[in-house]
C-alpha cells in the first residue's frame, strides 16, 4: 500500500505541530490554504486553533464548501479542539456568523473547560488505544454534551463536575477535545492513519 497523503488545514492554530508528527512517522503531509490543495488527498487534518478565525479564513480563501463536500463525500478527517468544533453540527457558545464542515452528529460546548488561562494537562481514558491513558493537552477546549446513535464515544476524562467526553469517532471522522499533536505520544496519529 502506498504512503497517504494527508493535508492540514493550515489557515491558523497548531498545523505544523501536526504536519511534524506525521512526518515522523513517514507520512506525506502538506499545510492547505487554497481548495487545490485539497486535490489528491487520502485524509484531512483540522488543528486546534481559535474555531472562530478557522471558521472565517476557511470562507474568505474558499476552502469551506470545498472541504465541507470532502467531509460529506467521506474522506477521513481528523479533528482536533478547534477542528473538533468545526466538525460539530452544532456548537454551543459559538458565534451565530460561524460556519462549520459538520459531519459529526454531536453537540459541543466551545471553551467548555475555560479560558487560556485555565488550560490543562488531564489522562485521557481511550480503551481503543489500550490501557495506558493518552496524555490529553486542553487549550480552550470544548467538550462533547450530546452524541447521536452513530458516533463512537473514543474518550472520556473525569472532572470534579463527572465524566466529560473529549474523543469520538463517526465513520472515517474523528475529533479530539484536546491536542495530540502537543503530547509526546503518537498512538492517536497512528489510530487515524490506520482508517485511511
Amino acid at each position: 500500500m502506498s504512503t497517504p497523503n494527508v493535508g492540514v488545514l493550515a489557515l491558523q492554530g497548531a498545523f505544523r505541530e501536526h504536519i511534524r508528527l506525521f512526518d515522523s512517522l513517514g507520512v506525506s503531509a502538506r499545510g492547505v490554504r487554497t481548495p487545490e490543495d485539497l486535490i489528491g488527498l487520502d485524509a484531512l487534518t483540522i488543528p486546534g486553533g481559535e474555531s472562530t478565525t478557522i471558521s472565517r479564513l476557511a470562507a474568505d480563501l474558499g476552502v469551506l464548501e470545498p472541504v465541507t463536500q470532502l467531509v460529506k463525500a467521506g474522506l477521513p478527517i481528523f479533528g482536533t479542539c478547534a477542528g473538533m468544533i468545526m466538525l460539530a453540527d452544532e456548537v454551543i457558545d459559538g458565534r451565530t456568523d460561524q460556519q462549520s464542515f459538520g459531519g459529526l452528529q454531536i453537540t459541543v460546548r466551545r471553551n467548555a473547560f475555560g479560558r487560556q488561562t485555565e488550560s490543562f494537562e488531564a489522562p485521557v481514558s481511550m480503551p481503543i488505544l489500550g490501557d495506558s491513558p493518552f496524555p490529553g493537552v486542553f487549550i480552550r477546549a470544548p467538550w462533547v454534551e450530546q452524541v447521536g446513535e452513530e458516533v463512537e464515544v473514543w474518550g472520556q476524562i473525569e472532572r470534579p463536575e463527572g465524566s466529560r467526553i473529549v474523543a469520538v469517532r463517526q465513520g472515517p471522522v474523528v475529533a479530539t477535545a484536546f491536542h495530540p499533536e502537543l503530547a509526546d505520544d503518537d498512538r492517536l496519529h497512528r489510530k487515524f492513519l490506520s482508517l485511511i
